[in-house]
């Protein structure tokens, strides 16, 4: 099911240093000094809230940043370096009101239980706005750092090849049955487990926690949760996906997808792709939404973004490119586009700002203005949840007996 028609888009944010071009720290609105600290995220959060965004990302990782996809690559002359982006999410919740929080989480070397736990305590923390984002990096390097497992050199070129798609398919079928257990264990506790009768000294009803009893090639957790069903019941689940295995694990977990077409055509093609893989995965019937990922560059003259861009390449020593469109224009023009992508089947995007302290602000002063003079953006917060943002209902649970 393609999600419902409104004349409104949604809009999320990816937040990830100081901006996604590697020299945005050198930008004077960066504050690269600030950029391990709690107020610094803080404040982006709070900028992205006041433009009534429905979500933020915060990208993660389990090695260095690096210019090279699948290794180290030694520079010293951008940023590096993270704080992990659940707890930055569940330090940032009680200064927010309305927005969603949704940290990267590594699948690929954490465990489901303690994810689960972390999201549901996300959940609780922001009464109802926590999701995650789904990553699985095979790196050689970071599988190095917890010594459980070894994987091959890993390049873009050799996914292409049959074994290369091989090891991808274990990857997000693992992925897959990642996301399955931590959905499970949200459910282990029914809504009305806690009873907190201090007369009977009685404050949990055994009946209604459950096993999950889950066992597959990848994972075998009995469950239940440590901690009640998070106020959501399921919080949002989103991945990433670039091409058709990992559109498959959209279609069969997640809430919202993240796809990175460069033009309208290969919007229309993605998002087709997804609803017949989402069919396939028996949830036809299911609202999916289908984010276009955009780097934007955003200034009140097209000219002055496109300087802007060739400026900070030039820091750079290279031209920067990136998985997703890249756009360097007017808050106008890029609502030009998003609406144009709309048409196509997209029903929201998540913008990636070159500089932070720079683009976001131009998303929220600049585009959320002239999207709301369109009749396209919302002109307040009409949801206490996440999932109420974006129309998704709260899931029954699959253990409670009727």
């Amino acid at each position: 099911m393609s999600s419902t028609p409104s004349s409104f888009l949604h809009l999320a944010v990816a937040l990830d240093g100081t901006g996604w071009h590697p020299a945005s720290w050198r930008e004077q609105s960066a504050r690269p000094r600030d950029l391990f600290t709690a107020g610094y995220w803080a404040d982006l959060v709070a900028e992205a809230e006041r433009g009534l965004l429905d979500f933020v990302t915060l990208e993660d990782g389990l090695g260095l940043q690096s210019s090279h996809f699948g290794e180290p690559d030694g520079r010293t002359d951008q940023v590096r370096g993270r704080l992990d982006a659940v707890l930055i999410a569940s330090r940032i919740a009680p200064l927010t009101r309305h927005i969603g929080l949704v940290p990267t989480v590594i699948t690929t070397h954490t465990e489901p239980f303690h994810i689960s736990k972390a999201i549901a305590t996300l959940d609780y923390v922001s009464s109802g706005r926590a999701g995650l984002r789904v990553q699985i990096p095979p790196r050689p390097h970071e599988a190095a750092h917890f010594g459980r497992r070894t994987f091959p050199p890993f390049s873009l070129e050799g996914i292409q090849s049959p074994a290369g798609q091989e090891l991808l398919t274990d990857h997000f079928d693992e992925a897959a049955d990642y996301v399955e257990v931590v959905r499970r264990l949200w459910d282990s506790w029914e809504d009305d487990a806690e009873i907190r009768d201090v007369a009977t000294g009685r404050f949990i009803d055994p009946d209604k926690l459950h096993y999950i009893d889950f066992e597959g090639r990848h994972f075998s957790v009995k469950g239940p949760s440590i901690t009640p069903r998070p106020p959501q019941g399921q919080p949002l689940v989103t991945a990433l996906a670039h091409q058709t295995i990992p559109y498959r694990l959209v279609a069969r977990q997640a809430d919202v997808g993240y796809v990175t077409p460069h033009d309208a055509g290969q919007a229309r093609a993605v998002v087709a792709e997804i609803r017949a893989e989402q069919e396939a995965a028996g949830r036809g019937d299911e609202l999916l939404h289908v984010f276009g990922d955009l780097v934007v560059f955003l200034d009140d003259e097209p000219a002055a973004a496109e300087d802007r861009r060739a400026r900070l390449d030039a820091l750079a020593g290279e031209p920067y490119t990136s998985d997703a469109r890249i756009f360097a224009g007017t808050p106008a023009q890029l609502a030009d586009l998003l609406q144009e992508l709309t048409m196509e089947g997209l029903s929201g995007f998540r913008l990636r700002p070159a500089v932070a302290g720079h683009d976001l602000p131009a998303v929220t002063r600049g585009l959320v203005p002239e999207l709301q003079r369109r009749g396209a953006f919302r002109t307040a917060y009409e949801a206490d949840t996440l999932r109420g943002l974006l129309g998704l209902a709260r899931p029954a649970n699959r253990y409670a007996t009727v």
